[in-house]
């Protein structure tokens, strides 16, 4: 149990972590998620995961690296949910398991940040991870380690490997694209 004078800690550190990171953190799952009000769900329910362990957080100053993970780790459970359920009707249906086409897939067309969004979803989930702390949530290598539990080593290549694939795709679409 939380003793009486934690618990207002937690909920004034809560409200300043929220008050400046709550935007940045929906981007993040918008990154991941690919809606928004999926995006702040996962954003409410980590801030909810982080309050109710509080007390057990051993470095309170290391609770924004907590929340981000809290956060990455939602948008890994709502994709897997949607996975099966969309393999489900898939089979109710009829059809073959072959993955359908994304929503943004259909509405990319001639919007480049679409296409940018619909590129970074077509990535393996930790380069889009890593691509999305990295220049959505400008972390640091260090910080991306910590947020998704890999080394620096790893986030390196993540990264390298995902801005590849990202310029060989976008190159592609950019071309198609008239520019604003």
């Amino acid at each position: 149990m939380v003793s009486s004078d934690a618990a207002p800690n937690a909920d004034a550190a809560l409200e300043e972590l929220y008050a400046a990171h709550w935007r940045s953190l929906v981007r993040l799952a918008v990154l991941l998620v690919r809606d928004v009000p999926t995006a702040e769900e996962v954003v409410q329910d980590g801030f909810v995961a982080v309050h109710a362990r509080w007390s057990r957080l051993r470095d309170h100053d290391k609770a924004l690296a907590y929340l981000r993970q809290c956060v990455v780790n939602g948008a890994r459970s709502v994709l897997r949910r949607r996975g099966t359920a969309t393999r489900y009707a898939q089979r109710q249906a009829g059809l073959p398991e072959a993955t359908a086409p994304s929503a943004e897939h259909e509405a990319a067309i001639g919007d480049r940040r679409a296409a940018v969004l619909d590129a970074l979803g077509r990535l393996p989930e930790r380069q889009r991870e890593v691509l999305a702390l990295r220049y959505y949530v400008d972390l640091s290598e260090a910080d991306i380690a910590a947020a998704l539990g890999i080394s620096r080593g790893a986030v390196k290549s993540h990264a390298s490997r995902g801005s590849a694939a990202l310029r060989a795709t976008l190159g592609h679409l950019m071309q198609e694209t008239p520019h604003d």
